[in-house]
C-alpha cells in the first residue's frame, strides 16, 4: 500500500511565517518608476535641476522654489502593459489596459515683501501626490515538452517524513477518502521504504526499482495577474534666494497596495506507458495569492544653484523609505487523477485542497538615493536637462517580523544578489512660440542584479529598462495643457517554479512593453 501526501512547496513553506517576504518583494518596492505630470513624463523626468514642475517634489524639492505663482495640476494617464513570453519553444502573450490618475499637485508661492532687504525672494509650499510604481500587469507563459516539474521540489521537501508526523493540515489532505488506499493526491512514498523517499506522478520509473528517475515530457502553463501601486503623498517646502540658490525639502508618505494571483498548470497529455501502476495523473494546478498593504515615509532634501542664468546645477538626497507592511496569503491545489480498479474500469477523482490563510507583519527599508543634475537653457527657446541617480539595491533590508524574525538570511541574500546602479534621465524642450512647446526624453535603468550570485550566473544581470518619451505643451494665460507619450521596454528571464538544488529548469524569456499616454491640465494664478 502506498501512503499519499498532497502538498506544495509554498504550502510547506507556509509553516514558516516569513515565506512570502524575500528579495523579490524588497525589489518590488525599491525599484521606482516615477509617474508625474505630462511635461515631466515627456522630458524623461529629468527635473532634478530644472524645477518649476510639481514632479520635482519627488525628485528634487528645491525645484518648487522656481515657482513665481500659485499652481494646480491634475494628471491622468491611460495605456497598455504587455508581456510576450517565450518558453520551451512556445510563445504566449498577455496584456492589461490601465487608466489612472498618477499625479495631483497644488503649489502656493509666498513672495517676500516688496520692501524686504532679505535675500529670500519667495517661499513655496507644495501638496499633492505622485505615483512611484504601477503594478497592473498580466503575464501568460506556455510551454510543451517540459522535463522538470514543480512536484520535484515537493518530494524533496517531504522526504523523510511520515504522514503521521506531518502538520494536521497535510493529514487532512491525505485523508480525502480513508477507504481508498491510493487517496487522491500527488506525491507518495512506499511503506516498505524505511527512508520515506517520496515520488510523484510526473516520473517514469519501475515500481520495483525506483532509481534514475526522470520526468516524462509534459505541458505547462502559468498565468499571473498583478494589481496595485505605490503612491507618494508629498508635503514640500522650498525657498528662492536671489534667484541664484534654491533649497527644498519633502516629506513623502507612501501608500502601498499590491495583489498577485498566479496559477501553474501541468498537463499529462499522453500518459499511456508513462506509469506502471494503476493511477494516472491527468493534470494539476497550483494557485497562489498574495496581497501586500502598508505605508511608509521618507525625507528628501535638495538644492539648485544657478552660477549663470543659463545653467542650473542640482543636488538631491533621498532617505530610505521606511515601510510597515502586512502580507496576506493563501494557496490551493487542484488535481485530476484516474484510477483503474481491479475489474479494469476507471474512477476519476477531481479534488481541491486549501492551505491555511496566512497573515504576517514586517518592516522594510529601501535604498537611499543621491541625484546629481544639470540643466542648460538655450536662449529663450530651448533647454536640455540631465539627471544621474545613484541607488545601491544591495542595501535593501527586511526588518522586524511580527514574530520577532530578524530576516538575517534574506538580507544576506539581498547583498549577494543585488548591486548599485546609476539611473540616467535626459530631457529637452523647444519652445516654438509663447503658446506651443515640443518635448522629448529618455530614461535608462540598468539591471539591479549582479552578473554572478550564489555561485552561478544571473540571467537577469542584463535586464535593463529603457524608456522613450515625447510630448507637447499648450498654454494661454493662466491655463496650460500638456500631453506625453511614453514607451518602456525591457527583457527579463523568469523561472516558473523552484527546483531542487543541482536541477536545472528552463527559463521563460519575458519581453515587456508599456505604452502610455499622459495628459495634464493646469492652472496658474
Amino acid at each position: 500500500m502506498k501512503k499519499i501526501l498532497y502538498t506544495t512547496l509554498i504550502i510547506l513553506a507556509a509553516g514558516s511565517t516569513v515565506f512570502a517576504q524575500n528579495m523579490v518583494d524588497a525589489l518590488r518596492l525599491s525599484d521606482v518608476r516615477l509617474q508625474g505630470t505630462a511635461r515631466a513624463t515627456a522630458m524623461g523626468n529629468a527635473f532634478g535641476a530644472l524645477g518649476g514642475d510639481f514632479t520635482s517634489a519627488s525628485i528634487n524639492p528645491a525645484g518648487l522654489g522656481l515657482y513665481r505663482s500659485n499652481e494646480f495640476v491634475f494628471t491622468t494617464q491611460f495605456g497598455e502593459a504587455k508581456y510576450d513570453a517565450s518558453y520551451l519553444g512556445a510563445s504566449a502573450s498577455d496584456s492589461k489596459f490601465n487608466v489612472s490618475v498618477p499625479s495631483i499637485g497644488y503649489v502656493v508661492n509666498f513672495p517676500s515683501a516688496s520692501n524686504s532687504t532679505s535675500s529670500l525672494v519667495s517661499f513655496s509650499l507644495g501638496l499633492g501626490y505622485n505615483r512611484m510604481n504601477n503594478f497592473n500587469v498580466k503575464k501568460l507563459v506556455m510551454g510543451r515538452g517540459a522535463t522538470s516539474s514543480m512536484l520535484d521540489q515537493f518530494v524533496v521537501n517531504a522526504d523523510g517524513s511520515t504522514v503521521g508526523n506531518l502538520d494536521p493540515f497535510y493529514e487532512a489532505l491525505a485523508a480525502y477518502d480513508p477507504s481508498d488506499d491510493y487517496g487522491t493526491d500527488l506525491i507518495y512514498y512506499y511503506d516498505s521504504d524505511p527512508n520515506k523517499i517520496y515520488y510523484h506522478d510526473m516520473l517514469v520509473y519501475q515500481a520495483d526499482d525506483p532509481s534514475n528517475l526522470e520526468n516524462f515530457a509534459h505541458d505547462q502553463r502559468k498565468s499571473f495577474s498583478q494589481k496595485g501601486s505605490v503612491d507618494e503623498y508629498t508635503i514640500s517646502f522650498a525657498a528662492n534666494f536671489n534667484h541664484k540658490v534654491y533649497l527644498g525639502a519633502t516629506i513623502g508618505i507612501h501608500d502601498v497596495y499590491f495583489k498577485e494571483t498566479t496559477t501553474l498548470n501541468e498537463y499529462n497529455i499522453d500518459y499511456e506507458g508513462n506509469n506502471d501502476f494503476n493511477r494516472y495523473l491527468n493534470e494539476y494546478s497550483f494557485n497562489s495569492y498574495l496581497r501586500t498593504t502598508g505605508s511608509g515615509f521618507n525625507f528628501k532634501i535638495g538644492a539648485i544653484f544657478k552660477p549663470v542664468d543659463q545653467l542650473r546645477i542640482g543636488l538631491a538626497f533621498h532617505s530610505p523609505t521606511f515601510y510597515d507592511l502586512h502580507d496576506s496569503y493563501d494557496n490551493s491545489m487542484y488535481s485530476d487523477i484516474d484510477y483503474i480498479t481491479d475489474d479494469g474500469s476507471y474512477i476519476n477523482y477531481k479534488t481541491t485542497a486549501y492551505s491555511p490563510y496566512g497573515d504576517y507583519d514586517y518592516q522594510m527599508e529601501t535604498p537611499m538615493k543621491g541625484i546629481v543634475s544639470a540643466a542648460y537653457v538655450i536662449g529663450k527657446s530651448g533647454l536640455i536637462s540631465v539627471d544621474y541617480e545613484y541607488v545601491d539595491y544591495g542595501s535593501m533590508k527586511l526588518r522586524d517580523g511580527g514574530d520577532g524574525y530578524d530576516f538575517y538570511d534574506e538580507n544576506q541574500d539581498i547583498k549577494e544578489a543585488f548591486k548599485s546602479v546609476g539611473n540616467l534621465r535626459v530631457g529637452g524642450e523647444y519652445r516654438v512660440n509663447n503658446f506651443f512647446s515640443l518635448r522629448g526624453g529618455y530614461e535608462y535603468f540598468p539591471s539591479p542584479y549582479k552578473s554572478v550570485a550564489f555561485g552561478t550566473d544571473q540571467m537577469n544581470s542584463d535586464a535593463n529598462t529603457s524608456t522613450y518619451s515625447a510630448g507637447f505643451g499648450l498654454k494661454s494665460g493662466g491655463f496650460f495643457f500638456d500631453a506625453a507619450y511614453k514607451y518602456m521596454t525591457s527583457t527579463s528571464y523568469m523561472e516558473l517554479y523552484q527546483v531542487p538544488d543541482g536541477v536545472s529548469s528552463p527559463m521563460a524569456k519575458m519581453d515587456y512593453t508599456n505604452n502610455n499616454i499622459t495628459f495634464t491640465l493646469g492652472f496658474r494664478f
